[in-house]
């Protein structure tokens, strides 16, 4: 990651912060769990037309979202979301509260949401215990109290990945499956973006302060998404692409209507969308993704649209 900041938490055995009070049940043999961040900060849109392969990279990629027994995440200045993964495989992870967010608890003004794209796992929130299965989500309210990943069975690890944005009233967590939440059935074959868009964490299903989520599954033949493209300047989002083969890639597209670029992107990635931005991808295969938004309003058809034939 780059720049890449490690920060090693020790957990006493027998204290009040260890993992058998963050995680439940008595205090296990390890003591130490480690968090990867850095931080990227916004770009102006006149400065992003002159960048270079490596700094589009560099600035809106997240290339590691998950690495076993770590939590990897990235502290954007767009709208201040965090996006980020855990991969608990031999020891439960925490959700630690960073430096850049100067608070005891991550959650402490924050809300985040949860999709598990792995094994089956569980979230601890506090005294809450909740079961996710793959592509079950969680979303986790404000509030001072430690969140906890864990997978069932380490030879099938669960991927968190996880998205959180400021936040001013303490909602309650809850967990939401795709039979919870709004789905649209969009697109075609015939256009090769046939697609159920599955609207899972918005304010339809649950409260939210600012943060939305939802998972997008495209069908087999279908490869692009979010086409026409938009910009919506009052949130900006991020993608993380999934289900995509080991030997197929995404490719990206960002950028100003009139001055869109390009990122190809592999599976378990994700990518920062600036609220200037158009957010949109084609594939060598078919796959699935999940978007999150923060920002002005949570309105999801508050969107800017651009005819195809406009796009440069």
């Amino acid at each position: 990651m780059h720049p890449l900041t490690s920060a090693i938490v020790q957990w006493c055995n027998g204290s009040t912060t260890g993992f058998g009070s963050v995680c439940g049940g008595s205090n296990p043999p390890w003591t130490t769990m480690k968090t990867n961040y850095e931080i990227r900060f916004a770009a102006n849109p006149e400065d992003a037309k002159a960048y270079d392969t490596q700094r589009l990279r560099r600035d809106f990629l997240i290339e590691h979202v998950f690495s076993q027994d770590e939590v990897n995440m990235v502290y954007s200045m767009y709208d201040r979301m965090v996006v980020g993964g855990a991969m608990p495989v031999s020891e439960p992870l925490l959700l630690e509260a960073i430096d850049p967010l100067k608070a005891d608890c991550f959650t402490a003004r924050r809300e985040v949401g949860v999709f598990n794209v792995g094994g089956a796992g569980q979230v601890r929130v506090g005294d809450e215990v909740f079961d996710l299965d793959y592509k079950e989500a969680l979303y986790v309210g404000k509030g001072n109290r430690q969140v906890c990943f864990l997978s069932k069975d380490t030879a099938n690890p669960a991927k968190f990945y996880f998205n959180s944005a400021t936040a001013h009233v303490a909602y309650p967590c809850k967990k939401v499956t795709k039979q919870d939440a709004v789905v649209a059935h969009m697109g075609s074959l015939e256009m090769s973006n046939e697609r159920n868009i599955n609207k899972m964490l918005v304010n339809q299903v649950l409260p939210t302060c600012q943060l939305q989520m939802g998972m997008t599954e495209l069908a087999t033949g279908s490869v692009w998404n979010t086409m026409p493209a938009h910009v919506h300047s009052r949130r900006m989002e991020a993608y993380f692409y999934f289900e995509v083969p080991e030997d197929q890639a995404v490719c990206h597209f960002m950028g100003e209507p009139q001055e869109t670029r390009h990122i190809w992107m592999r599976g378990d990635q994700a990518v920062l969308s600036p609220e200037w931005s158009i957010h949109s991808a084609a594939a060598t295969h078919n796959y699935t993704f999940i978007w999150g938004m923060c920002g002005e309003n949570l309105d999801y058809g508050d969107q800017d649209f651009s005819e195809i034939t406009d796009l440069k």
